[in-house]
């Protein structure tokens, strides 16, 4: 039986390959090291784990929610946001428009239910890279188009705004941003999102999908905020998407959701409805039942976590005289590594000229002779970098940097 041209024309992830070698390795006894990660090694907060047992007992929660989740949760998630991004969703520059949540299978799905609402054929969608691996197999799959703008580590991957503005046309859709931001490891300024802001209020055709499932992980201060903090005007054609998969640690519960424009939500809601159905009934009525603010110090020794490895990052890459590749992560899991910046990429690159992508080859050589695993940057629209993930535990995570600072000073 023969594919369809949608799922033939779907780029595979380069680390497959990678995963699977290690798995090899693993098995035939060797210490692996595997820095890719999106999930943190912290059991949920106990009193989530608590509200779910209580749950167990009751019929309703292994029975249909609404497509678009438990109306009071619903609420409850929109009370949460405004809450934490210092929004009112009932405020004077607001009036007449009406906003709601959509309650889905992880925030995957609701970014890919929100591209299946809104784009057309031929559609422009702009992203910043680098970007999360699914964003642009989501948007050809809606039979969008992927406008790619690009940053660097010199400009600690935040692109300047007119570069953006060169990638608008007739024919954009919709912006996705994502801060903060898989795999850099940053959030965008307070002055670059103010100045983003003046560039949608010149656009008013555009939407924007602000993707902030690590909104509560950020170990450094200052603290992310948002272009619709500063014109909240704005957030009639924003859609904000985050979830439980990172700041409860519960990224195998499925539960994301997003909070945007009535009408918008509706359209979310009548394609989760042919697609999927409602999500896990279980958890959503865990969720009524448990307090929001409780991640709060649930998150503590999380931060403390990531931030004792981002010390060991920086330490060992300035022991090494590594800096120029490397910047200072100080939000979400990773960071990411310019393969270019070290004394290593001699080795690979033929010539100054030589503009081949080595990522895929250094990574593999690294698993090969290290044991150590990390993504290429390629899967991000990064050539020759690649991300690091933060969460492994203290004493193990060391070993690993050793490693790697000691194979890209080579």
């Amino acid at each position: 039986m023969e594919l369809s041209s949608r799922v033939k024309g779907m780029a595979e992830s380069v680390t497959l390959k990678l995963n699977s070698k290690a798995m090899e390795l693993s098995e035939a006894g060797k210490q692996v090291y595997n820095l890719t990660a999106g999930q943190l090694p912290f059991r949920p907060p106990q009193d989530f784990i608590d509200a779910i047992r209580l749950e167990l007992d009751f019929l309703k929660s292994y029975q249909y929610s609404p497509v678009s989740g438990f109306v009071d949760l619903r609420k409850k998630i929109i009370r949460h946001v405004e809450e934490s991004r210092g929004i009112n969703f009932q405020a004077s520059e607001l009036l007449g428009e009406e906003f709601d949540c959509v309650i889905s299978n992880g925030a995957k799905h609701s970014i890919s239910n929100i591209l299946g609402a809104i784009i057309n054929p031929g559609d422009e969608v702009i992203i910043i890279s680098p970007y999360w691996i699914s964003y642009p197999e989501m948007i050809k799959f809606c039979r969008g188009v992927p406008v790619i703008v690009k940053s660097s580590i010199f400009d600690v991957f935040t692109p300047p705004l007119n570069e953006i503005k060169k990638a608008i046309s007739e024919k954009t859709k919709a912006i996705i941003i994502n801060s903060p931001n898989n795999p850099a490891g940053i959030h965008y300024s307070d002055e670059w999102m103010s100045d983003f802001a003046d560039l949608l209020e010149e656009n008013p055709d555009i939407c924007v999908i602000s993707d902030e499932i690590y909104f509560e992980v950020c170990y450094y201060d200052p603290k992310p905020t948002y272009f619709y903090q500063k014109k909240p005007e704005l957030l009639k054609r924003t859609i904000i998407v985050d979830g439980i998969s990172k700041a409860f640690a519960s990224t195998g519960l499925r539960i994301g959701y997003c909070v945007g424009p009535k009408n918008i939500c509706k359209g979310i809601e009548n394609l989760q409805g042919q697609l999927t159905s409602s999500a896990n009934s279980l958890i959503q009525r865990a969720m009524m039942n448990y307090n929001f603010s409780g991640s709060v110090q649930f998150l503590t020794p999380v931060k403390n976590h990531l931030r004792d490895n981002a010390t060991i990052i920086r330490e060992k890459f300035k022991e090494r005289d590594l800096m120029k590749c490397w910047y200072q992560p100080v939000s979400a899991f990773y960071f990411m590594i310019d393969f270019t910046q070290t004394p290593v990429f001699k080795k690979y690159q033929q010539d100054k000229n030589d503009t081949t992508d080595y990522a895929m080859k250094i990574c593999e050589d690294m698993l090969n002779s290290l044991g150590v695993v990390i993504v290429p940057g390629t899967d991000f629209g990064m050539v020759n970098s690649a991300r690091i993930s933060l969460v492994l535990h203290k004493e193990v995570f060391s070993e690993a940097i050793t490693k790697i600072v000691d194979f890209l000073h080579n």
